[in-house]
């Protein structure tokens, strides 16, 4: 943007409040390091794509986006014995600059005292938590020259080797993926790397598979990224056999096989009582004669050679429910003329007389 169009724009806001930087769709390049983000607010333009209660604001590498501008981040800070932070502005909210100082005989990995962290619109302060570590005493020796590793390297990757002065390392993801660049560096007499650090390819998980006569609960995408959940619901009358919830792995694949949606049962007997969740039942006072999935229902079998019963169990495995083959269903006649005497109604064999 021409300059003088630029003063005149600033100018106009100064004066009336009517026109920021922001709402001329402008973003100026973020100023401080690292400030990698998971998730970003809506982008916009202008505030008018934000309602009423957000305005169009930028949020560090998110760019133009809907923020809240009253939104703070945490403050006070936890006590720690190797840094202060405090407020270089009035308040903690929104795109609040805040320092933090390394306390004196401790120094940052870059090898400065000091770093500057913003409020997000995510209510968090920019980039990772700064971490200080100790540095050696004017009485200590001075150690062998080595070139640094960035904390993002660090985190990235597995490194095996001597990152001292004519010394090399070989790196490995941390996430299992693959790397793009050289998978080895050395490092130089003049504390500089070879070769610039390579990077992690991206890894990504595919669609799961649809569940029959359930729901994939997330949004459609063609790829999701590592550490995104899926969640699974049967419909109604089905009851979910396994994982209700999968994530997106590290090495693309996902933290379990999707679940089975398990049909209910017939209770395939109508003129004898059975057995379900521990009660002696008549199969039409069971609602619709169903059971669930995995359900066990007991049947009473007539001992071939005595006057009792026997009882044996089988389980609902989706939709399938058999009889023992020791269940002889009732006739009608015996079921409306000798109720009494219906095996399941007959006493018990002895332990003696199970055959």
């Amino acid at each position: 943007m021409d300059r003088a169009l630029l003063l005149l724009l600033l100018s106009l806001w100064a004066l009336t409040g009517a026109v920021s930087p922001q709402a001329a769709g402008l973003c100026p390049d973020r100023l401080l390091g690292q400030e990698s983000r998971r998730t970003c607010p809506r982008p916009c333009k202008a505030d008018r794509d934000c309602g009423s209660k957000r305005q169009c604001l930028c949020d560090g590498q998110c760019g133009l986006s809907c923020v809240a501008p009253g939104r703070t981040c945490p403050w006070p800070l936890p006590p720690r014995e190797d840094s202060e932070a405090r407020l270089l502005s009035p308040t903690h909210s929104f795109s609040a600059l805040l320092e933090v100082r390394c306390k004196p005989g401790f120094a940052l990995p870059n090898g400065l005292d000091a770093t500057i962290r913003r409020c997000q619109g995510d209510r968090q302060w920019s980039g990772d938590e700064p971490i200080c570590t100790e540095t050696r005493s004017p009485d200590e020796p001075a150690s062998t020259p080595s070139c640094p590793l960035p904390e993002h390297i660090v985190d990235t990757f597995s490194i095996q080797g001597d990152a001292t002065a004519g010394a090399s390392i070989r790196y490995t993801c941390l996430s299992g993926a693959d790397i793009v660049g050289s998978r080895e560096n050395f490092c130089q007499d003049n504390q500089t790397w070879q070769y610039p650090h390579p990077m992690c390819k991206e890894v990504y998980c595919q669609p799961p598979r649809e569940v029959d006569q359930g729901y994939v609960v997330a949004v459609q995408k063609t790829e999701y990224e590592v550490g995104f959940d899926i969640h699974y619901l049967c419909k109604k009358n089905f009851l979910l056999d396994g994982p209700q919830k999968v994530t997106c792995l590290s090495n693309g694949s996902w933290s379990a096989s999707p679940p089975h949606c398990r049909a209910r049962c017939l209770i395939p007997a109508q003129r004898s009582r059975v057995v379900i969740g521990g009660v002696k039942r008549w199969p039409f006072d069971v609602t619709d004669t169903l059971v669930a999935h995995g359900e066990n229902v007991t049947f009473f079998c007539k001992h071939s050679k005595k006057q009792c019963s026997f009882s044996a169990t089988q389980s609902c495995f989706d939709g399938r429910l058999q009889t023992p083959a020791c269940y002889l269903e009732p006739t009608w006649l015996q079921f409306k003329l000798f109720p009494h005497r219906l095996v399941s109604e007959i006493d018990a064999c002895g332990p003696d007389d199970v055959e």
